[in-house]
Order: structure tokens, then sequence, then C-alpha cells
């Protein structure tokens, strides 16, 4: 009897949660058909939302796709499901929920880091405009390749104001850059995954964020490599974890035994980006046009942003979910950090 098809992963290799899910596929030996998004050799069809990564499950002739699906954090609790070994998510509910708020932080803060580089400065823009639009096409000629540089920086650098990346703000964007750098390279100095000796959903988010900001934009790759060597190696690293050992269940700090430099990544979380998601749910209960809050002593704008409202909502009923007991190793772990407010 012959097995199923694989899964397809279609996305582009400048994507950072392209980079993210294909890292867990890699990491969990999952079969799966990589697909450059939108190249000749594309053959998965439309998705919800035009967005990438999509995964796509074959029916079972293998003839077509019978379900399409798009955001990297349903993508990956799916495969969770479905799959059994190498999981990413911890069995202890209060580590995961840990871990969840890693990742939400990877995926919807760090990633104001990677596109603001990109879109903020004269060489990281010339480079990703000359590069972005051959992602597909190596075939595009000059002008085609010119009106691609043209569409793609005009349209990037004009939504540099939706995430929240002015001018205003930057002071802010990359000092937290900077301290992000500095706890991880400070927690590769003892270990070589967040929580424990394998990596979780938190893991593979900022990852996902840093594949581009050390690895392509060449003004946060220098300050990483002058600040954070050892973070590079770990993005590299990280690519393909297809051959780490991973013993059933094992290798999971405990919630009384985290790494330091998990407590002061939660403290960078609740410093910026727990206030930034309780203003943003404010603004969009409100109808008003602009966030405003205070993140480290000065102010903070943007314009209100409905997908990181569910992602606070999200993050409140994994919170409601856990139990009495879970909740209060939960709450131990947070003290201190300034993620409280977020469950108030």
């Amino acid at each position: 009897m012959s097995s199923p098809p694989p899964i397809v992963l279609a996305g582009q290799y400048w994507s950072p949660y392209t980079r993210k899910v294909r890292a867990v596929l890699r990491y969990r030996q999952i079969p799966f058909r990589w697909v450059l998004r939108d190249s000749k050799w594309d053959d998965v069809g439309p998705a919800p939302v035009p967005i990438i990564p999509v995964i796509a499950y074959p029916d079972e002739s293998g003839d077509g796709y019978f379900d399409v699906t798009v955001d990297s954090s349903p993508q990956i609790m799916r495969l969770e499901a479905e799959h059994a070994d190498r999981s990413v998510v911890p069995s202890d509910p209060a580590l995961a929920f840990i871990d969840m708020l890693i990742e939400d932080f990877g995926d919807e803060w760090v990633t104001k880091m990677m596109y603001h580089y990109r879109w903020a400065y004269e060489p990281d823009i010339d480079k990703a405009g000359k590069l972005l639009p051959l992602g597909s096409n190596l075939q595009l000629d000059s002008d085609q390749a010119q009106k691609g540089y043209d569409f793609i920086t005009h349209r990037q650098i004009s939504r540099r104001a939706l995430v929240g990346s002015t001018d205003w703000n930057t002071p802010l964007i990359e000092d937290s850059y900077r301290r992000v750098l500095a706890i991880m390279h400070a927690r590769f100095s003892r270990g070589d995954f967040l929580l424990g000796d394998r990596p979780g959903r938190g893991d593979f988010a900022i990852f996902g964020q840093l594949t581009q900001l050390v690895q392509f934009d060449p003004t946060s790759m220098q300050i990483a490599v002058d600040e954070a060597p050892k973070v590079i190696r770990w993005v590299e690293r990280h690519d393909d974890l297809s051959w780490l050992p991973v013993d059933g269940d094992e290798g999971w700090s405990s919630t009384e035994d985290l790494d330091p430099a998990i407590g002061d990544l939660l403290t960078e979380c609740g410093r910026t980006y727990a206030p930034f998601l309780v203003a943003n749910a404010q603004a969009l209960t409100s109808g008003a046009e602009e966030v405003v809050c205070q993140i480290d002593g000065q102010e903070f704008h943007q314009a209100p942003f409905g997908y990181q409202g569910k992602c606070l909502k999200w993050l409140r009923e994994a919170y409601a979910a856990l139990s009495q007991a879970d909740r209060a190793r939960v709450d131990a772990v947070l003290d201190g950090t300034n993620c409280e407010q977020l469950f108030v």
C-alpha cells in the first residue's frame, strides 16, 4: 500500500513565518514538499487569505488539495494534533502557556523589528528591493525586476506606520532589538534552547524573525555580528534540527527551574509588547484611530491592528483555561515582569 502524499508547504525564503514553519516541519521530521509560492512550480490553489506560508493537505489521490491553510500558529497546533513525535509543546500546561506567550511575542513584537530594519534604512531597502522580486522567478528581465523593485519598496515603506515603524518609534524598536539580542546571547552561553534542551513554539517564532534580522538585512545583521554572534550561529543551526536527538517528552525545564534569561525575555515582553497589546485592544474597542501607550517611559504610536486584538483574546482564553494550580505557577513565573497586565 503506497504512502499518502506529503503535505505541501508553500512560501518564500524571505518570509520569517515561512522559515518558522519549515523549521518546525524539519525538526519534527514530518514529510513535506517545499514549494516556492507564486512560482512556476506552485501547484497549490488559492488560500483563504493571500499570505504565506501556506500548508496544503493533498486529497487521497494526490491530484489536488482539499484543505489549504494559513497562519503559522494554528498551522503548528494542527500539526501537534496530527503528529505525536518530537512535539514543540511542553506537556506541562503551565510551561506550555509560557511558551505560547513567548511565541506571540516573537510573532507580533519581534516582527516589528524585522519590518523596521528592512524598510527604514537605505542599504536594507535597496537589498530587499533588488532580491525580493526574484524570489519566485529568476528569469525576470531588467525592466520587470525594476518594476518589482519599485512596487515592493513603495508599498512596504508606505506600510511602515501600520506596524509602528516610524521615526518617532525608532528608538523604542531598536533598543528592544538590542535587548532581545543580549538576552538570547546570554541564554546561549548556558543552553541551546529557551525552555530546556529542546525547542518550543517560542524558539521557532523568534528564530523566524531572526532569519531576516541577522541573516538578510544589513543594518540589523551588523548589530548582531557586533553584539550577539552566538545568536547568528543559533539561527543557522535552528533552520534544520531534524538531527537533534529527542527522547519522548524529556528535555523541558520546569517552571521552577527556568534559565534567568527567560525571566529577562518575559520582562522585555512586559516592558514593550504587553502595554501595546492592552492599548491596542482598548483602541479597537473604542474605535480610536491611533494606539497610544507608554513604553519604557516614552509614547508609542501606531494604528490599531485587528489581528493583535485577537492575539490578546487568545492569550487570555488560554490563561483562563488553566487549572487553578497551573495558573498559580504561571503567575509565579510572570511575577514582576509586567506581563501580569495582560491578564487583569
